[in-house]
């Protein structure tokens, strides 16, 4: 990098192991010099939540807010009908308009927490604003004139999809002008200047940059962040159990603070740069401490990063369900509960049932595993028969679930 930044956002990015590439780093530096620059992340309505693989994206808007600078949060209403393609082996699940509304509602949940979207804060869009009420033979004749077949095809993320002769639906290779043309029209409505991103939407940003310089006769820019592994090769944001998503509805605080509790050492001082706002200083102490001391960073990592999703309560509870479960080997208030009804007991539910219904395993043959090889344990007691059955007497007192060393779950009988 030849260009040493001056603006506070960019110092930042860079210090903190944001970026990975800038469509033109020394005159967004300019830009940012000058004054308050509107920036977006797009985010397709997929999911009732966003999940931890979002996060980091949602941190870099909170810096730049933090910085002085105005993020735009844009949902997907429009886009997400037609899904990206971008490094899928597949197409997506086309969504009807009903489940695209209750997914945005919950994910508009996660923004509050991290933005300020007072009267000259934050700003969060809808692209089905201005999608849904295109004119095609128009919107062709305008737009898509401006863009190149062969060079949409150099693109890594469609030549993957062709190399690997998997199919590339014409409704999914729309999916990169669409998105350019979003940028086009945030700048005309909301001066954006900047779009950001993972890696895997750098052709996207691109695409976006040139339209609103061809059609606009803007100077506009592009910025991405790295596509984040843990230090053993695995996707940030998938767990034993599956996605960790932002809503304590869909994944509790509890589990939510031991993902990050579980951080490899590796991680932990790259995740406290990324994911809290500690100095950085700070997280590179914590990030090289041995030995037993690395928990401790790990315990700070897990309450800074829940306290900012779930508030500074749910971290203190997590932390102290924790502490009850591991250190002096109780049932823990804050553990996930599995509540069944006598009706539900009355013909008996088998342990390895118990295991699949708490979430603790995906199927009932994944769990008979995990009992096989001595990792299920009920009451801190090893498990060892799967179709023992369980009936309403059994749980007059709640049941404690464990597999492996650090997955918990209570089964209770509800009222």
């Amino acid at each position: 990098m030849t260009h040493q930044p001056k603006s506070d956002f960019l110092q930042v990015m860079i210090a903190r192991g944001f970026l990975a590439d800038c469509t033109d780093l020394e005159g967004l530096d300019a830009a940012l010099m000058r004054g308050s620059v509107p920036a977006y992340i797009g985010y397709d309505a997929t999911a009732r939540s966003l999940h931890v693989g979002h996060l980091l994206n949602i941190m870099m808007l909170r810096w730049l807010q933090k910085t002085g600078h105005r993020p735009i949060t844009l949902m997907g209403g429009g886009t997400s009908k037609v899904g990206d393609p971008s490094f899928r082996s597949e197409e997506r699940p086309l969504m009807d308009d009903a489940a695209i509304r209750a997914n945005i509602d919950g994910m508009q949940q996660v923004f509050a927490k991290y933005l300020d979207y007072g009267a000259s804060g934050a700003v969060m869009v809808n692209n089905a604003d201005w999608l849904d009420g295109l004119n095609y033979l128009e919107f062709l004749r305008d737009i898509g004139r401006h863009f190149s077949v062969n060079r949409m095809l150099s693109f890594e993320s469609v030549k993957a999809r062709i190399d690997r002769e998997q199919s590339l639906s014409f409704l999914e290779f729309n999916y990169m002008i669409l998105q350019a043309y979003d940028f086009l029209e945030l700048h005309r409505r909301h001066g954006c200047l900047l779009q950001m991103g993972g890696s895997d939407q750098w052709g996207n940003i691109v695409s976006g940059v040139d339209l609103t310089r061809r059609v606009a006769d803007a100077q506009v820019f592009g910025l991405t962040s790295p596509l984040l592994t843990t230090s053993d090769g695995r996707k940030m944001g998938k767990s034993a159990g599956g996605a960790v998503w932002l809503n304590a509805d869909m994944l509790s605080p509890y589990e939510f603070w031991q993902f990050w509790r579980n951080t490899t050492d590796a991680d932990v001082g790259r995740f406290l740069k990324l994911y809290t706002e500690l100095d950085v200083a700070e997280c590179d102490r914590l990030g090289a401490l041995g030995g037993a001391e690395i928990n401790d960073a790990k315990i700070r990592l897990a309450n800074e990063v829940t306290t900012l999703c779930h508030g500074a309560e749910a971290a203190a509870a997590a932390e102290a369900t924790a502490r009850e479960v591991f250190e002096q080997g109780g049932a823990g208030a804050e553990l996930p509960t599995l509540a069944l009804t006598a009706a539900e007991l009355e013909d008996g539910v088998s342990l390895a049932q118990l295991f699949v219904r708490a979430g603790l395993a995906k199927s009932g043959k994944e769990a008979r595993r995990l009992i096989a090889e001595g990792g299920a344990r009920i009451d801190d007691a090893l498990a060892d028969d799967p179709g023992r059955l369980f009936g309403p007497d059994d749980l007059a007192a709640p049941r404690k679930l464990t597999a492996g060393k650090k997955r918990h779950a209570l089964v209770t009988l509800a009222e």
